[in-house]
């Protein structure tokens, strides 16, 4: 803390000041905050677990331990990596050198997503969104390298665009190809991928859930999608026995139909190059490493340098195949007090919200109701799964880093495909256990806490109780809060997109989240750059939420523990709750990065969700009184409790 700041003038420096000048940001990274230090700190977990599974040591699991450890080698294992160069994949290769005909493109396209490939768009499966009880295929919109349409179509990015230019002609020259030809293939790259951004859905029209469920029968996908040949694409992928797939972005798909009728084939077959060499850089030898990091992490993030390999490889591991590592990680890390004492918040945060929904004066009787409804039937998943994922079909060599790589994505696109029109497995996690992050799906109805973060700062059996209701008890409530945001709100209790609402509740809903946008709209983190208040209003939502449903079960707890709200270092416990919430967003962050949230993070800016759900909050003014003169005291606030 900082402490001579007037927490009315500057609640973030007031709360984290004296850690953020004392925490500037590791030359390995873009940002640095409290997610980043337990991202850490589990990662030296995760590393003792990868070292001990190298070295053979036996455990429970002897199987996992056997794919951890031979992933893990065979990642560590630079030299051969770097002697190997580019034969990894040179089987691919040769198969885009060989294509001669836009028919021949298109039935490459599902073998190099079977790779992990990612060209033209993106497939995946789901729960269906208007029938939660089975999976279903979707299509949406993809192709493109940079983080976002807006990298591609704004004149705020053209100096970026320009430095792109020059990275795809450096990685093709390291390929082996001639200066000339690499510039000119990089020109017909970005001049492709362009063509696909301006097709493209903002990241916030992606926030629309009913516009962007549109469900295509066979028939129809045929007829339509002739030239795409996508009867044909899902076939192959392995998907069987469905009438229908959901198409998130029809329009997306309607031009590249119309591309593939009047394709240029050196164009097309130069850009699978391209998508083929900028996905398995990071699997590479160091110097085409190197300069995928130098464009991806140094000028796109302003991260001066790149993180140590046993911090990436940990990273890939975990994102291949994470249940394996994270049941071991839980093992060693997570305890059933923490399990038990996480889930009384959880309950407590739920008693709460339903209490404040029976109150809510501008909802009719009947909306509360099927709100209540919803509430009474979030399921609640806490630590880690029931089961964990079989991968016992999965082979990883101690030899062979892109192979495994390889054969990871390929066997996580045949079991999602693979469960296509059958039942929806409740049990299963969208997060690994070590994971520093909670999520809410709207499809399935539940909040999921991973074991990952439920550790200090953000959660201790042993701590305060303010501190632990102001850290998770807020993100816990936030996570509730997602269920009733402007997204979520769509959905009923048993995850389907369905209007749940009567018309004059929704309107008022409609009034009071435009008052979040407008608000969160006016900041401006950086210099005529503004918080995008659409793309973010469900996260706005959900922090207000979570800090209003906190605070009242702190209140509710202290209830039956009087003697437990005391003063700290001559803090008050709402003193504290408040604090303990602004210190969860602590971070210090490069211009790149910020402004690379701004464009398509639904998030908004540490700084302003420590500030906001704070300030606004009606007890800010009590907890904090102000001193002789009242002219620190907010004078703008959202208006919407």
């Amino acid at each position: 803390m900082d402490r001579s700041v007037d927490p009315r003038k500057d609640f973030y420096r007031y709360s984290a000041g004296k850690w953020m000048d004392n925490n500037p940001i590791p030359s390995d990274k873009s940002e640095w905050g409290s997610f980043n230090e337990l991202v850490e700190w589990n990662r030296s977990v995760l590393l003792s677990i990868a070292e001990d599974c190298s070295s053979g040591s036996t455990g429970t699991n002897n199987f996992n331990k056997k794919l951890v450890g031979s992933f893990y080698k065979s990642a560590m294992d630079e030299k051969t990596i770097n002697e190997l160069r580019f034969s990894p994949i040179d089987d691919i290769w040769n198969l885009i050198s060989g294509i001669k005909s836009t028919e021949a493109l298109v039935e490459l396209i599902p073998i190099l997503h079977l790779e992990g490939v990612s060209v033209f768009f993106d497939v995946s499966s789901d729960v269906d969104a208007k029938n939660s009880t089975l999976y279903t295929l979707y299509l949406s919109q993809g192709g493109i390298t940079m983080p976002e349409r807006d990298y591609y179509l704004l004149d705020s990015f053209a100096e970026i665009r320009a430095k792109y230019l020059e990275h795809v002609a450096r990685m093709f020259i390291l390929k082996g190809t001639d200066e000339d030809t690499a510039k000119r293939w990089a020109k017909s790259i970005l001049n492709l991928e362009t063509k696909l951004a301006k097709i493209s859905r903002s990241a916030a029209a992606l926030r629309d859930v009913e516009k962007n469920y549109n469900r295509i029968d066979f028939d129809a996908l045929a007829s339509r999608f002739g030239k795409l040949k996508l009867v044909k694409y899902i076939s192959v992928l392995g998907v069987r026995g469905v009438s229908y797939v959901i198409v998130r972005q029809p329009e997306f798909f309607d031009y590249l139909e119309s591309m593939f009728s009047e394709a240029d084939v050196e164009e097309m077959r130069v850009y699978l190059y391209w998508h083929l060499l900028a996905g398995y850089a990071p699997f590479l030898h160091d110097e085409i490493y190197s300069e995928s990091f130098d464009f991806f992490g140094r000028k796109l993030r302003g991260q001066e340098q790149p993180e140590l390999r046993w911090k990436r490889v940990l990273r890939q591991i975990d994102a291949q195949i994470g249940e394996a590592l994270g049941q071991m990680y839980v093992e060693r890390q997570f305890d059933e007090i923490a399990h038990s004492k996480s889930l009384d918040l959880v309950n407590d945060l739920i008693s709460v919200f339903r209490a404040k929904l029976k109150k809510a004066d501008w909802m009719t009787e009947n909306t509360i109701a099927r709100a209540i409804e919803k509430l009474d039937a979030i399921r609640v998943k806490i630590g880690y799964p029931d089961k964990f994922r079989d991968y016992s079909e999965l082979r990883i060599e101690s030899s062979d880093y892109l192979g495994n790589v390889r054969r990871s994505e390929k066997f996580e696109i045949k079991r999602q495909v693979t469960r296509v029109g059958k039942a929806v497995d409740r049990s299963e996690w969208e997060m690994t256990p070590s994971t520093v992050n909670a999520y809410y799906s709207p499809e399935r109805n539940e909040i999921v806490f991973p074991a990952g973060i439920l550790q200090p700062p953000f959660f201790d059996s042993s701590m305060d109780d303010a501190v632990n209701y102001g850290a998770i008890g807020a993100v816990i409530g936030h996570e509730i809060t997602h269920g009733f945001d402007d997204e979520g709100r769509h959905f009923d209790s048993m995850g389907n997109i369905l209007e749940w609402w009567t018309e004059e509740d929704a309107l008022k809903f409609n009034e009071k989240a435009e008052k979040v946008k407008k608000f969160y709209g006016s900041q401006e983190p950086l210099p005529g750059i503004f918080i995008n208040g659409e793309l973010t209003l469900g996260e706005n939502i959900a922090d207000l939420g979570g800090v209003s449903i906190a605070y009242e079960a702190l209140q509710l707890h202290y209830k039956t523990r009087p003697e437990r709200k005391v003063t700290v270092d001559g803090l008050t416990p709402d003193q504290r709750f408040f604090i303990a919430y602004a210190q969860v967003w602590k971070s210090n962050i490069k211009e790149e990065t910020l402004r690379m949230g701004l464009t398509m993070d639904p998030h908004s800016p540490e700084r302003y969700r420590a500030i906001i759900p704070v300030k606004n909050h009606p007890a800010f003014d009590a907890v904090f009184p102000p001193g002789v003169t009242r002219e620190d005291v907010i004078r703008e606030r959202i208006g919407v409790w």
